[in-house]
C-alpha cells in the first residue's frame, strides 16, 4: 500500500481529490485524519471523546465508512495540532465535498449499503480489473441482459422495481465513456455467454461486448471451456486501483447479501497474481474478439 505523506503533501492531495466522488473523498479525508492522529500519538478512544463519540466511530470515520460533520473534523484538527487556517480550510472543504450525495443516492431505497460504497469506489477508480465466471460483468451488460440477471436475483420484485434497477445499471455504465474514463480489464468465463435466455438476447449481448472491446480503455478476454481448472476457481472478484495516492488498491468480493473489501497489501498482491495468471490463460484480447465474432455467427 502507499506510504503516508507529510502535511504539506496532504494539501496537494485535497486539490487532486476534487475530481473524485464522495465515497473516494471520504476515504481520502479519513486516511488523512488517521495519519494526523497517529502522528500525534493519540488513541481512537481519546479522539472519540473529543467529538463525543466512541472509538468505533473514529475507526469508521478513518475508513471513510460514514459521513463527516464539519464540527467533528474541526475539533479533531485542533486536537491534532492543526492550527494553520489554510490547512484547516482545506480539510473542512474536503469534508463538505465528501458529504455531497452521489448520483446513486436517488436509488438508495433499492441499494444495499455495501454496494452503494462500491458504486462510489467504482466511479472514482482509474483501473478496474474484474473476473466473472458466471455472468457478464455489470459494466458490460446490455439492458436486456441486465434485466434478466436482476429478475433472477429478485424474483419477487415489482416491474417498476426491476426497471429502476436496470436504469441504475445503465447509468452506472456511463463511467466507461465519460471524460477521464477508467481502464476496464475484464476476464469473462465462456459459460457467462450462454446464460442469457433466448437467442436474440444472447446475440445482442455478444455484439455489445464486441463494440465495447473496441474502446481504447476496455480490454476484454474470454476464458474458454477447454482451459480447464485455473487460478480463480474460487469465484468472481474485482480489483480497483485509484490515481489518488491516499486511496489504497482494493479487492471487492461480492456475496449474496454482503461484500468484502480487502486492502491489506498481501491480500491485494495475492489477487493481483491470480488476475495476471487468468489473463495469461484466457484468450488474448484479439483472439477474444475473433471468438465472439465466430460465436455470434454460429449462434
Amino acid at each position: 500500500m502507499r506510504t503516508a505523506r507529510s502535511g504539506n503533501d496532504s494539501i496537494s492531495s485535497h486539490a487532486q481529490a476534487r475530481s473524485q466522488g464522495p465515497t473516494a473523498l471520504r476515504i481520502v479525508l479519513g486516511n488523512q485524519l488517521r495519519q494526523l492522529r497517529e502522528a500525534s500519538g493519540i488513541t481512537t478512544g481519546a479522539a472519540g471523546h473529543v467529538i463525543r463519540a466512541s472509538h468505533a466511530k473514529i475507526s469508521r470515520m478513518e475508513l471513510g465508512r460514514v459521513s463527516f460533520k464539519e464540527r467533528d473534523v474541526a475539533d479533531l484538527l485542533t486536537l491534532y495540532g492543526i492550527i494553520d487556517e489554510n490547512e484547516r480550510g482545506a480539510f473542512l472543504a474536503l469534508a463538505r465535498r465528501a458529504n455531497v450525495p452521489g448520483w446513486w443516492h436517488h436509488y438508495g431505497d433499492i441499494l444495499p449499503g455495501w454496494f452503494e460504497m462500491y458504486l462510489g469506489l467504482e466511479q472514482a477508480a482509474a483501473v478496474i480489473r474484474t473476473y466473472e465466471p458466471q455472468l457478464i460483468p455489470g459494466l458490460l451488460q446490455t439492458a436486456e441482459g441486465a434485466r434478466a440477471v436482476i429478475q433472477m436475483g429478485f424474483p419477487n420484485a415489482s416491474v417498476d422495481d426491476i426497471e429502476r434497477r436496470v436504469a441504475l445499471r445503465m447509468k452506472r455504465q456511463k463511467v466507461l465513456t465519460q471524460p477521464g474514463a477508467p481502464n476496464l480489464w475484464a476476464v469473462v468465463d465462456e459459460a457467462a455467454l450462454w446464460r442469457l435466455d433466448g437467442r436474440a438476447a444472447m446475440q445482442e449481448q455478444i455484439r455489445h461486448l464486441i463494440e465495447m472491446a473496441e474502446l481504447p480503455n476496455i480490454t476484454l478476454q474470454v476464458m474458454p471451456f477447454y482451459s480447464g481448472a485455473h487460478a480463480a476457481v474460487g469465484g468472481p472478484f474485482t480489483m480497483l486501483r485509484f490515481s489518488e495516492p491516499d486511496l489504497p488498491d482494493l479487492v471487492y468480493l461480492e456475496q449474496l447479501t454482503s461484500a468484502l473489501y480487502l486492502d491489506k497489501s498481501e491480500d491485494v498482491q495475492h489477487y493481483l497474481v491470480v488476475m495476471d495468471r487468468l489473463c495469461v490463460q484466457a484468450k488474448s484480447p484479439t483472439e477474444t474478439v475473433r471468438f465472439l465474432t465466430s460465436t455470434l455467427k454460429e449462434s
